[in-house]
Parts: structure tokens; C-alpha cells; sequence
């Protein structure tokens, strides 16, 4: 069991140390999407939600939420983040976050972005859901890493 880096040799859940690598400039892009109605996706638009500012509310969630990753997932490292941008597009019948986080340091911000973007997603959800409770989140996914180690990685679409 020693290949999955959060497990000992006996097989017990462990925080990896990283204190003998080396510091690199890293990043992570992470995405998902938010389906909902027309009706809904055009008053999020036009910022006429029941609960003001959709946006603006996941933006600032999902930055907040990257920021304390490490008090989330278990095995996360606390990291100081350099920078964390959270973007959306409208498509036809959805929204799609974008969210990337950086940071000089000794460990990926992986789990930073994809968090980011699941607080997003979960924040537009709780705006909106006066509106449309059968709004369906999904295809959060890593898009990219850079830095560390292991290199770039960009996923295959």
C-alpha cells in the first residue's frame, strides 16, 4: 500500500511530509457547472435572484473556500495561497466556474481549486434555489496543474 502516499506501511491515514521538497511555483485549474432552468439562468444573469447577487456570493465563497481547503479535507496541507481567481460563463443551459489557485510553495493547490469550485457551485445553488431546487451540479474536474515534481498535467477532453 505504500504507492497511495496518504497511507503508512501499515496501511494508517497520514499527512504526507513534504518539508524535504523543494519550494516551486504552482498553480491548479479546476472547473464545473451548474444546470438550470432558462428562467433562473437569465435572472442570475440579470442579477434579479431573491437573494441579490449570485456572482458576486459564489466568487467570494469560492475564494474563501479555497482558503481553508486544509480544514476540509482531511489530509490537505494548510497552505498560503498567492492568488485564487474564481470566473463564471453563461452557456445554454448552464453556468460553468472556473477556479485557479497559486502559490510558491512545497505542495499542489490541486484540492484548493477544485474546492473553490465546489463552494461556488454550492453557493450559486443556495441563491438561487428559491427559484429552481432541481438545479443539477456536476463535472467538477481538474483541468490542469503546473509545478512540483510531477510536472505539468493538463487533462484530456
Amino acid at each position: 500500500m505504500t504507492w497511495l502516499t496518504h497511507l503508512d506501511d501499515h496501511g494508517a491515514a497520514r499527512m504526507v511530509d513534504v518539508s524535504g521538497k523543494p519550494e516551486t511555483l504552482r498553480s491548479a485549474l479546476a472547473s464545473g457547472r451548474i444546470t438550470m432552468s432558462a428562467q433562473v439562468l437569465e435572472a442570475v444573469r440579470a442579477g434579479n435572484a431573491p437573494k441579490g447577487d449570485v456572482l458576486g456570493a459564489a466568487r467570494i465563497a469560492g475564494i474563501m473556500a479555497a482558503k481553508r481547503t486544509g480544514d476540509l479535507i482531511p489530509m490537505c496541507h494548510p497552505l498560503s495561497l498567492e492568488a485564487v481567481t474564481v470566473e463564471f460563463d453563461f452557456e445554454t443551459d448552464c453556468i460553468k466556474v472556473t477556479a485557479c489557485a497559486s502559490l510558491t510553495g512545497r505542495t499542489g493547490v490541486e484540492m484548493e481549486a477544485m474546492t473553490a469550485v465546489s463552494v461556488a457551485l454550492l453557493t450559486i445553488y443556495d441563491m438561487a434555489k428559491a427559484l429552481d431546487k432541481g438545479m443539477v451540479i456536476g463535472d467538477v474536474r481538474l483541468i490542469s496543474k503546473s509545478g512540483g515534481k510531477s510536472g505539468d498535467w493538463v487533462a484530456s477532453l
